[in-house]
């Protein structure tokens, strides 16, 4: 299968947006992100544990900046999930790779690449074409939750490149990120109130947690054995099966001002996996 366990990460990815949406009825989105992230803690630690792995590293400042970053990125993602129709809110988080493209290209200090720059043009105006039918609407502030969500993402898949290149294995970014966000989560509910916890509410927080844990494993799998250009393509497969959801579940029938805005940004998306430079290795 290689490459084509993107697109099962795809189809869990989006199943994980159906269920948080879902749960937006009876959780906050810190609950939400807490809870899927003690999931996930526990999933990495009880691997870690039965392969005799070790998480002592040597670069615990890097892996803070990459908690951080995934930490607020998901909160805001989760909010914007609740907020607006799942592919809307789906593909304002999946601008992180023009805001990864951004990011390399001012860190390494390149010269502007006509085609990188057409690409992120060509994204936001994507953009802000998907969030002008809500400019009058409440759902505006929700969009630019949304986008800043994409934003931190592009931080943090920066983050994950410079562990990579630091020679950091894929487990232990996983481990300390779910910790960072079980722990910012748990902080940021003291603040909230607490909604109690019952057998039905319980089933949509298992079904998250399982749903981005399975995810987050076809997506390692297909990093690791298909071609990284494709896999990154495939990813936005997630948009189309939200889509799909979103009308099927909640009748999200987007006017055709607002499928041609996704379209735009996630051929900006692709375009841009292309045209990144790299990072040098570490």
């Amino acid at each position: 299968m290689t490459s084509s366990w993107m697109i099962v990460a795809g189809i869990l990815f989006s199943i994980m947006g159906v269920f948080v949406k879902l749960g937006s009825a009876y959780f906050s989105s810190a609950e939400l992100v807490f809870y899927r992230s003690l999931f996930g803690l526990l999933v990495i630690y009880l691997i870690i544990k039965l392969q005799g792995l070790s998480l002592a590293t040597p670069h615990l400042k890097m892996h803070f900046w990459r908690g951080f970053s995934g930490f607020v990125a998901l909160m805001l993602f989760f909010y914007a999930i609740s907020a607006l129709p799942l592919a809307t809110a789906i593909t304002l988080n999946y601008t992180s790779p023009l805001f990864l493209a951004l990011l390399t290209t001012v860190m390494l200090r390149e010269g502007p690449r006509p085609l990188l720059i057409f690409t992120i043009i060509l994204g936001f105006a994507g953009v802000v074409l998907l969030l002008r039918p809500t400019l009058h609407a409440e759902q505006l502030i929700a969009g630019l939750l949304g986008l800043l969500s994409g934003f931190f993402a592009g931080i943090a898949y920066l983050n994950v490149k410079q562990l990579g290149a630091m020679g950091e294995p894929e487990w232990r970014v996983v481990f300390y990120f779910t910790l960072f966000s079980t722990l910012g989560g748990g902080i940021w509910m003291l603040f909230h109130t607490f909604h109690a916890m019952t057998l039905h509410r319980f089933a949509f927080l298992l079904a998250i947690g399982t749903t981005a844990t399975l995810a987050q494993l076809a997506m390692t799998r297909a990093y690791r054995t298909g071609n990284a250009l494709v896999v990154g393509s495939l990813a936005y497969s997630t948009v189309i099966f939200a889509s799909l959801w979103g009308v099927l579940l909640w009748q999200e029938i987007l006017p055709l001002g607002s499928w041609l805005a996704i379209g735009l940004i996630v051929l900006s998306g692709v375009i841009s996996l292309r045209t990144t430079p790299r990072l040098p290795v570490i």
